[in-house]
């Protein structure tokens, strides 16, 4: 599964694709364990009370905005920006099916605390020659994707934060793309691409009907293509 993606490379992508504002510094191209990352959030906005005999208050509209964070979740109960560093490589991808059972993500999953991860491309291991090919995997018409995921933030005893964020996955052993990808005889991952009209939905939507959202990507809106020059992972 997926560990390292390309963030998007223009600020004004971000107003176009999820109608947030760009953050004042972004990230570099390169996204992968413990490097900072983009994620949208929903904003809590308070809403005021009418008084007796008012009319009720109009729904409020969500509000979305773009926090840089840490991919690679830091749950509420480590104990040590020591233990963070080591658990947050571990804790990039959450799978769909045990979100909700899984002690390190359901904290978050339970609270609302979801995120669309903006993205240009992702990438994944081709081993059908024999040996690891890095490949890039991107929408066909070159427009950014919306990952769905999980943050959290961390707040140590002497007050240092950490605002962390992971990737959920769902099975695609029967994707026409992605079960080509990834190590032999393994089960198959794949991000879980959000489709652009539900955004809001899933950014609001109660824990237990939220896992509705989370489906393979559709194989034929996307395209491969081998990666000429690697950027490592370094942890």
């Amino acid at each position: 599964m997926s560990v390292q993606y390309e963030s998007l490379p223009h600020a004004g992508m971000y107003l176009d694709a999820f109608g947030v504002q760009a953050p004042a510094e972004l990230p570099g191209n390169q996204v992968w364990p413990r490097r900072p990352g983009v994620f949208v959030r929903a904003v809590a906005v308070s809403v005021e009370v009418p008084g007796e005999g008012e009319a009720s208050a109009p729904p409020v509209p969500l509000v979305r905005e773009a926090v840089v964070g840490q991919l690679g979740l830091v749950p509420k109960w480590v104990k040590s920006a020591s233990d963070a560093k080591l658990r947050s490589t571990k804790l990039v991808n959450a799978r769909q099916e045990t979100v909700t059972t899984t002690t390190a993500f359901r904290d978050a999953w339970l609270a609302g605390q979801r995120c669309i991860v903006p993205m240009q491309a992702f990438q994944e291991e081709d081993y059908r020659s024999g040996k690891a090919v890095h490949t890039r995997i991107a929408r066909v018409d070159g427009r950014a994707m919306g990952a769905a995921g999980l943050w959290e933030r961390w707040v140590g005893a002497s007050g240092e934060e950490i605002i962390s964020y992971c990737l959920l996955t769902v099975n695609a052993n029967s994707h026409a793309l992605i079960h080509r990808y990834q190590q032999p005889g393994a089960e198959k991952r794949m991000l879980a691409i959000l489709n652009e009209g539900s955004f809001d939905a899933w950014l609001q939507a109660r824990p237990d009907k939220a896992k509705e959202f989370l489906r393979p990507y559709p194989a034929e809106k996307l395209t491969a293509n081998p990666i000429q020059k690697l950027h490592k992972i370094k942890t």
